[in-house]
């Protein structure tokens, strides 16, 4: 039995893996239709989310199995004070996976060390959330064929954004990866994150606060929203929130085959005005996220 809390726990190769699992299963939608049957996903959400939680759900009932679980903590047990080695305890006892969603970071992991069915980590507070860059990973791969090679511009919030150090964590395992980091000053990349990530695995990477000066040099632009909770003072965020704002006109400049990827939900950081150009892949990514969920099924289930 195998957990996945963060991104590292699967290797490059089973990664690969679940990429090829996952053309497979875009391509022939019927052969896996029934490959989960009789076996239940719990979904623990103890924080609010749509896309995640209905993307866990959507990808059990297209392999044929079926879901229990709640999608805030009131209408749990941890409304009475129960603890999350104790929820994971008594949902093995009720379904064969969980994916699970928690505010704290490493409640996850408890849970995980708990439980006795496979938990996946939907999430836990600022830490990880290897599931969005598993969606992220299949959306590069299919927009590019590969996942070496490339520069990936990552712009907005780098500091609390944890899909932004999730997919640095994952992109320093492939060769030729230049990072530019765009945000302003408040919100730049934490400094263990560049230490022990990017330069550990000897990165080549930059730091800027101005995007349209850097933007002719990407091949995937990883937007992510400026918010406003962040700043010491509502003057700065005014100053500062348009900059990353990513329109058709910043855009001139861009690569033809540019792919624009958003982890959502998207705010004002990306105009709509952008949606229709072929160039943006954030829808893809949430189709891709499913899809990714449903081969991470498979494998911890031994489909």
């Amino acid at each position: 039995m195998r957990s996945i809390i963060d991104i590292v726990d699967l290797s490059p190769e089973e990664i690969d893996q679940m990429i090829e699992t996952a053309c497979d299963i875009i391509n022939n939608p019927q052969k896996y239709s029934e490959k989960c049957k009789g076996q239940k996903l719990a979904t623990l959400f103890f924080e609010p989310s749509t896309r995640t939680r209905l993307s866990f759900e959507a990808a059990m009932y297209e392999l044929g199995g079926n879901v229990i679980g709640f999608s805030e903590a009131s209408s749990s047990s941890a409304a009475k004070g129960e603890s999350v080695a104790d929820t994971a305890k008594v949902i093995s006892c009720y379904a064969d996976i969980i994916a699970m969603r928690h505010p704290k970071e490493g409640a996850a992991y408890v849970a995980a060390k708990n439980a006795s069915i496979p938990v996946i980590n939907a999430g836990d507070g600022g830490h990880c959330h290897p599931t969005q860059t598993l969606a992220d990973l299949l959306t590069i791969y299919r927009e590019k064929g590969r996942l070496s090679d490339m520069t990936i511009g990552f712009c907005g919030d780098l500091k609390f954004g944890r899909t932004v150090h999730s997919l640095i964590n994952a992109m320093s395992r492939y060769k030729g990866i230049k990072l530019v980091l765009i945000s302003p000053e408040e919100l730049k990349v934490p400094s263990y994150v560049k230490e022990d990530i990017i330069k550990k695995n000897n990165m080549e990477f930059f730091e800027t606060g101005d995007l349209e000066s850097v933007i002719g040099q990407l091949d995937i632009l990883y937007m992510t929203r400026v918010q406003r909770e962040r700043f010491f003072s509502e003057e700065e965020y005014l100053r500062l929130k348009d900059s990353y704002i990513l329109t058709p006109e910043k855009l001139k400049s861009a690569k033809d085959d540019l792919s624009i990827l958003h982890p959502l939900p998207r705010v004002n950081e990306i105009s709509v005005a952008v949606d229709d150009d072929p160039r943006a892949c954030y829808f893809k990514q949430v189709f891709n996220g499913k899809i990714m969920r449903m081969a991470l099924i498979l494998k911890l289930l031994g489909r």
